[in-house]
């Protein structure tokens, strides 16, 4: 068991995945008000990480001030590989997916999958 931010005993979770997602905004995006935004992601995109949470979480990054390929890595989560694939067709299927944003790259991954397959300990501090 580990903690909440509240300091409440939560059951930890089994990362299986972690997906770094590269994106870059798109001009349309950009042309959209604050409050139009908001709007946009609480109608297409937090119905779809309600529906696949807890299995897949998402963590976002601005990058926009350090690179000029992506603005964005969207850091998901998964400790279900189903999950994760299921969230990204339902992504898909909105207008964040190559319209208001441009899914540059994926880079899929698994913590310290070396040393853990290998029963060695992990260089990570």
């Amino acid at each position: 068991m580990i903690e909440d931010k509240q300091g409440r005993a939560t059951e930890q979770r089994k990362i299986v995945l972690t997906a770094f997602m590269l994106v870059k905004s798109m001009p349309e995006w950009h042309g959209f008000s604050k409050e139009e935004r908001s709007r946009l992601l609480a109608t297409h995109v937090e119905p779809i990480l309600k529906k696949h949470s807890p299995e897949v979480i998402l963590r976002l990054y601005d990058v926009e001030f350090y690179s000029a390929r992506v603005t964005d890595v969207w850091i998901w989560e998964a400790t279900d590989h189903l999950a994760y694939e299921f969230l990204v067709e339902a992504l898909r299927e909105t207008p964040f997916w190559d319209r208001y944003f441009q899914i540059v790259e994926i880079l899929p991954g698994v913590e310290n999958a070396y040393p853990n397959n290998s029963k060695r300990s992990s260089a990570a501090a």
